[in-house]
């Protein structure tokens, strides 16, 4: 069998360890030991895209994408938007953009050079929060999801003040949409506190199959673009 190679390592302030590994095709992000992504299986990730970008009628401009992971989220964005869409990714680990410009760049064919993508090495809540703008679509996938985080700031994304953020930067029919390794009981009561329609789709890993499945929480100000949930 084919042993891992370490291609890369960052680090941050806090003392976390990101780690960039290849064993033949496969390339996987590990964050503190977690695998936080690979290219096995974007299924999940294609679907945040496509599901979302269906509910807007293929017809978002202003669309901001919360992780950066291998780019796949944002070529799949990439590929169903309009020529003058502006697609703004917030990448909290610049080293995580440099493999994308680098030996991840093909994977999501060099998804970063598309004269649309505007990238931003920031925190996405910091950049909810100092921003003035109303998004059509907003796609986060920063962590594993509310349950099952692998960097522990990122939890104010999935609580009261982050869901806010979110819900006072989008467009009143625009769509949000939260990636998610688990369906989380916790997390869906927050979302029904917010002003907001909600709803979860369950996406399997292999289509046609439901013994593994990611998740997409969605959201919108307009019951058109949801309609199945209103918060209480």
């Amino acid at each position: 069998m084919t042993t891992w190679t370490t291609l890369a390592r960052a680090g941050t302030a806090a003392g976390d360890d990101i780690l960039l590994r290849q064993r033949g095709a496969l390339f996987e992000i590990r964050y503190n030991g977690i695998e936080l992504m690979s290219n096995l299986n974007h299924q999940s990730e294609d679907q945040l895209a496509l599901r979302s970008m269906r509910r807007m009628n293929f017809d978002a401009r202003r669309i901001l994408i919360g992780g950066l992971g291998l780019g796949f989220t944002l070529r799949a964005v990439l590929d169903l938007a309009a020529p003058d869409a502006e697609v703004t990714v917030c990448e909290l680990i610049p080293e995580v953009a440099e493999w994308n410009r680098g030996p991840l760049a093909h994977l999501a064919d060099h998804a970063l050079d598309d004269p649309r993508t505007s990238l931003l090495i920031c925190d996405v809540q910091a950049h909810l929060a100092s921003v003035d703008i109303d998004y059509d679509l907003i796609l986060l996938d920063t962590d594993n999801g509310p349950d099952f985080l692998v960097r522990a700031a990122n939890n104010g994304l999935y609580q009261d003040c982050g869901l806010g953020a979110v819900a006072r930067s989008l467009g009143p029919k625009g769509v949000a949409a939260f990636w998610s390794a688990t369906a989380s009981q916790a997390f869906e009561r927050r979302l029904s506190a917010q002003p907001w329609f909600w709803q979860r789709d369950d996406i399997p890993l292999i289509p046609g199959r439901v013994d593994a499945m990611h998740y997409m929480y969605s959201c919108s100000h307009s019951a058109a673009a949801l309609g199945q949930r209103k918060a209480a």
